[in-house]
């Protein structure tokens, strides 16, 4: 799996709003995990919420500053996300855990 390659995809997908190929990225039964909204997501359902409430409600954009290739199975993304919230922009990140070439398990820290 060519992680820098398919963490440019999933910003691309992110950026357009395309849920259809976003949630495509995610295993069926992947978490994503944001404390800042005080739960995990679920599964594509769950995962879909989150991606158009958050990122399509307030039209956040992301920008990758950094991409840490940690393992053949892991990564770390620092990123710039700008949308319609108080703060122009903000960086935070994103602790990714791929299983069969999708994302099983992702962590977010966007405050």
């Amino acid at each position: 799996m060519d992680i820098n390659k398919f963490i440019n995809q999933w910003l691309e997908f992110s950026n357009a709003y395309d849920t259809q190929n976003y949630l495509a990225m995610w295993q069926e039964d992947a978490i994503l995990k944001d404390p800042s909204i005080g739960q995990n997501s679920k599964g594509h359902e769950g995962i879909k919420e989150y991606f158009e409430t958050y990122f399509i409600g307030y039209r956040i954009q992301t920008k990758l500053i950094s991409l840490d290739i940690i393992s053949e199975n892991k990564a770390h993304l620092l990123a710039e996300f700008s949308g319609d919230f108080s703060e122009s922009k903000f960086n935070g990140t994103f602790d990714f855990t791929f299983k069969d070439g999708k994302i099983i398990i992702a962590k977010a820290d966007l405050v």
